[in-house]
Parts: C-alpha cells; sequence; structure tokens
C-alpha cells in the first residue's frame, strides 16, 4: 500500500517557508497529508522535520489530533494511516528525496546513490508547502481556490526572502507577482547587482531581468529558472557578486554527503576554481571553473552536484562586468560583505521572518570549524588529503580557505587532520 511523506526537512540557510508552516500552521499541512493519504489508500503518513521546533510543533499537532498518546514515534489513528514523525540532521542533502526515504525507513539521511523517483516505490512524497496548498484547494473548492494566481497557475506561492532586505521574511503572493513589485514591497535596495531564485540550488538573474521576472514556475522556466526551495536572495550592489556566490559554494561543497566523486571532490574543486577566478586568475582559471562545473552535471549519486554547478554557473552569465574584471586581474573593487545567509554567520534568517538565528539554532554546540596558524604551516598539503570536501590547496600548495563551517559528519577526519598535520599548524575550533 501507498505511503505518504511530508518533506519538512531545510537544510538550506535561506529557506524558511516549510518551517514557518510546520510551526505556525502544522494542522494545515496535516489536513493536506491526510487527505492525500485518503485519496490513495495510503497506510502511513510520514513528516520529516529537521529543525527541533518543527518537530515540537507537529508532534503537538498531532497530540491534539489524538495521535500523541503513548509517547512513541509511530502513531495510529482507530482507523487510519500510521503516522510518524522522522527528525533528520539539519543538513542540505537531508531534504534530498531518496535522503528521507531512507530515513522514514530507518536508515541514515543521505542520498540513496540510485537515480529514482519516489513514486515507482509507491511514495507520495511532497514538500510541506503542498500539502497545505492541498488543505487550502480542499476548503475552498476549485473555482474559488482558482481566483487567486493566474490561470496556468492558480493559486499562491509561499517565499523566503532574505540577503539584501531589511528583515528575513516568509511572505505569500499569488502566482505571478512581479518580483520587483515584491522586492519593493519587503524594502530591498533599489540597487542590486541581481537577484538569486530559488535557493543555493538555483540561479542568479541579472538586475535587468529582475525587472521583467514573474513568479511562478510557468513563466520562470520560460526563463530557464525555476522556484526550487523558494528562497529569493536580492544582493546589493554593494558586494561583490562572485564573492558573494564562493562563499555559498565552499558551503555547498562541505555539505556533501560524501559518497560520490562530483560531490566529494568535484565541488571543493569548484569552489576552489572560483575562488581562483575572484582573484584575478586569468581566462586559464575561468576556463577550469567552467570545465570543473560541466563535469559534475547528471553524475552524481543525488543532485547535489548539479544544483551547485547550477547555482555557479548562472553567477558567470548573470555578473559578466564583473567577471571580466575579475579574469582581468584588477577584481571589481568590492569587498566580500557575506549578505548571503549562511549558518553562524549574522543575518542568517531565524524562524518566523526574524534576521536573528533561530531557537534552536543554539540548542546544540556551534559548528566546528579548521583554523590554520599561518606561522606554522609548511604547506606540506596533509589536511587536503584528509580532508578534500573542506579544505583546497592554493598554487603554492597551502589551503586556500578553511573557515567554512563542519558538517558533524566530517568532525571524526578533521580530528584526524589536527593531529596529523606534521607542522602543528591546524586547529580545530567552535
Amino acid at each position: 500500500r501507498p505511503t505518504v511523506i511530508v518533506n519538512g526537512c531545510e537544510g538550506e540557510p535561506p529557506s524558511l517557508k516549510d518551517t514557518v508552516l510546520l510551526t505556525r500552521a502544522p494542522h494545515l499541512v496535516l489536513d493536506g497529508a491526510f487527505l492525500a493519504a485518503a485519496a490513495l489508500g495510503a497506510e502511513a503518513v510520514a513528516i520529516g522535520v529537521a529543525r527541533p521546533r518543527a518537530e515540537a510543533c507537529v508532534r503537538a499537532a498531532l497530540a491534539e489530533r489524538g495521535l500523541g498518546r503513548g509517547g512513541g514515534r509511530s502513531l495510529r489513528r482507530r482507523r487510519g494511516p500510521r503516522t510518524d514523525v522522522v527528525r533528520v540532521p539539519e543538513r542540505m542533502v537531508s531534504g534530498e528525496a531518496s535522503a528521507l526515504l531512507r530515513a522514514v525507513r530507518g536508515g541514515p539521511a543521505l542520498p540513496a546513490g540510485t537515480r529514482g523517483h519516489a513514486t515507482d516505490e509507491g511514495v507520495l512524497l511532497c514538500n510541506a508547502e503542498t500539502y497545505a496548498q492541498l488543505a487550502v484547494a480542499a476548503r475552498l473548492g476549485a473555482d474559488a481556490y482558482a481566483a487567486t494566481g493566474i490561470p496556468a497557475e492558480p493559486g499562491t506561492l509561499l517565499l523566503t526572502l532574505s540577503g539584501g532586505v531589511p528583515a528575513t521574511t516568509v511572505v505569500e503572493a499569488p502566482t505571478g507577482t512581479p518580483l520587483a513589485y515584491l522586492l519593493q514591497a519587503l524594502g530591498a535596495a533599489p540597487d542590486l547587482s541581481g537577484v538569486l531564485i530559488g535557493g543555493y540550488h538555483g540561479a542568479w538573474v541579472d538586475r535587468y531581468a529582475a525587472q521583467e521576472v514573474a513568479l511562478s514556475h510557468t513563466t520562470l522556466a520560460a526563463h530557464g529558472r525555476t522556484l526550487g526551495a523558494g528562497a529569493v536572495l536580492p544582493l546589493p550592489a554593494a558586494t561583490c557578486p562572485l564573492g558573494e556566490t564562493a562563499r555559498v559554494a565552499h558551503w555547498l561543497a562541505a555539505e556533501s554527503a560524501g559518497q560520490c566523486g562530483p560531490c566529494r571532490l568535484g565541488l571543493p574543486t569548484l569552489a576552489a576554481q572560483l575562488d581562483a577566478v575572484v582573484r584575478g586568475g586569468g581566462q586559464a582559471a575561468l576556463e577550469a571553473l567552467r570545465d570543473s562545473a560541466q563535469s559534475v552535471r547528471g553524475r552524481g549519486a543525488c543532485k547535489h552536484p548539479d544544483g551547485s554547478s547550477r547555482m555557479v554557473l548562472s553567477a558567470l552569465a548573470a555578473f559578466t562586468d564583473d567577471l571580466a574584471a575579475h579574469v582581468l586581474g584588477a577584481g571589481c573593487g568590492r569587498p566580500v560583505l557575506g549578505v548571503l545567509p549562511l549558518p553562524g554567520t549574522p543575518g542568517t534568517p531565524g524562524a518566523g521572518g526574524s534576521t536573528e538565528p533561530p531557537p534552536d539554532a543554539v540548542e546544540g554546540p556551534p559548528a566546528a570549524r579548521l583554523t590554520v596558524d599561518w606561522t606554522l604551516c609548511e604547506a606540506h598539503g596533509l589536511c587536503a588529503d584528509l580532508l578534500p570536501e573542506a579544505v583546497r590547496l592554493d598554487a603554492d600548495g597551502y589551503p586556500s580557505r578553511t573557515d567554512t563551517p563542519l558538517p558533524a559528519h566530517l568532525t571524526g577526519r578533521a580530528r584526524q587532520a589536527v593531529h596529523r598535520c606534521p607542522a602543528l599548524a591546524l586547529r580545530l575550533m567552535r
């Protein structure tokens, strides 16, 4: 019999829409999930979450429905499907469909390593917003639901706006809303370099295209773009757009599951080569970057390499003037201000539209980081051999970047790299 899975595992820093739904309107999501289960005759409903507050709110909502008595993870109504709440690590790859499916079945929240679709296994797997929209459509009826939005795609969208806006905000907008109108309404600076649409697996549009794009799946597809995680990130002109993209590329590389070559080796190489371009590495560095971005696409165990390379390549297309300035060696002349949110940085979105980190972000120990004592480092390069996901070497053999927060699954190898550093120059800090 079929299984219905709710994907509420947002492991991407600029995406909060599903978290807001699960913490502010969990019954709406559950209504949609149980409607789908009834239509399919499903034997089980599983709700996947990554953030502690989302888990607590979903469990409380289930208890209000009489599903929380007994305190166990697996709950069953007198008539209806068994209901599970599954907590996964808060990582980018945890929300990948096959990773969540493995977690629901008791395995690790890592991609399965084989391409396929959940429906092939009798599973309906959608994000929390999809089930909430289903519940709204069922309550309103088809005609009333279609009264909002564009005819080809009726209804509304939930979007998380962060980056170059005064406050990170989750908004509901009718499909077809002009991007320029939304940015103006939320106080984005008028002087932008571009806008990242779809989150860190999305794609950049330049400032001119941002004035013309409307927000719907169909209209964005016509521009070769996708809404992805529903994250929209305007970038102020005051910061270096390629440097901002490089920061995110390093974080994406560190978020790898480490199960395949394109993730384990390809993404750190991609991030390091983008660094080389930003530092003025010339046409050779740019060609190496393009080659690396193309080489990881379609070859990974999941879509993480594809999305990461798409984001990087779109930056090269959107910021052509800046790219030319960096390739020629002089650079764009602007600092990297860290506008794009990453874990542990000021302005990273918090639940409920706050620019402060979410309360659950400080419940556990802070993410570990590798640092280098440059007075001791002798460029042996052993750290890059032991931890290629997080350490890349520059042209002289020295670590080029080691300040990215380490995912928990890399901490053990990071300690090994610290202990084996011949010059005792590597440190693991929190």
